[in-house]
């Protein structure tokens, strides 16, 4: 299974947590989502894989190795995507926050050991994750139908257009060893995925699973595109207003 799959799971586990659900109406929501049917088969088949491969993987790897390491190998790639932030942020017009991937990724690449440790955050440099999705939809490209990618996860069409150059921006794609570099994705996948176990109970307790995957995928996703503000939704207010 790709880690991108894992990765997108991560974001809506992070997106559950921070909010619990999509301040945006579900049928508002629901109109981004015209290819539904095959989405859901999509999701119900990615969600069997995950049950029998990755999902127990990470409780393996939960049980077995310590939590030090666990956090390093964390560390470690997270550090690997920095490049890559840097230079969308380059690219958004955001010379101030590429400046500081740059040198988070230098310091924790030299002191932090490989990028093992962070050293970067205490020091003051924070991180400003960004992608090709995100610039295209800084630079216009409109999000487009909800899809549900096999192994991949959710995407907005936008960003599945642009996942391949995410992909061949990746550090670890760029390895030549590849007896290495296919541990490593491995690795990066139980990691992931291993970060989500503790959200695993919000999803479990949802309605819709699937309704509940699509509304926190993207609601998480507009946050990220606008930097943690985004617009207010006039209509929601004022729906919220005529209720009260």
């Amino acid at each position: 299974m790709n880690s991108g799959y894992l990765l997108n799971l991560a974001i809506f586990a992070l997106a559950l947590g921070a909010s619990g659900c999509s301040s945006i109406p579900v049928d508002e929501r629901a109109e981004s989502d015209p290819w539904e049917p095959m989405n859901r088969s999509l999701f119900s088949v990615n969600t069997t894989i995950d049950k029998v491969t990755t999902k127990p993987l990470a409780k393996g790897y939960r049980a077995v190795v310590p939590g030090p390491v666990r956090k390093g190998i964390s560390n470690f790639f997270s550090n690997l995507v920095a490049p890559r932030s840097a230079i969308n942020n380059f690219l958004q017009g955001k010379p101030g926050r590429g400046v500081s991937e740059i040198g988070r990724f230098v310091i924790n690449s030299t002191i932090g050991v490989g990028g093992l440790i962070d050293i970067a955050t205490p020091s003051g440099l924070e991180e400003y994750r960004e992608d090709f999705g995100q610039t295209a939809a800084v630079w216009g490209v409109p999000d487009g139908p909800y899809v549900m990618l096999p192994f991949l996860g959710p995407q907005t069409l936008r960003d599945a257009v642009f996942l391949p150059v995410d992909i061949v921006a990746d550090p670890l794609y760029q390895y030549d060893n590849t007896s290495v570099r296919d541990k490593l994705y491995v690795l990066r996948l139980i990691d992931l995925r291993y970060r989500l176990l503790a959200a695993d109970k919000f999803l479990d307790d949802s309605k819709d699973k699937y309704v509940t995957t699509r509304e926190s995928y993207l609601q998480n996703r507009e946050y990220e595109v606008y930097d943690g503000d985004p617009p207010e939704d006039d209509d929601f207010f004022d729906e919220f207003l005529e209720e009260d």
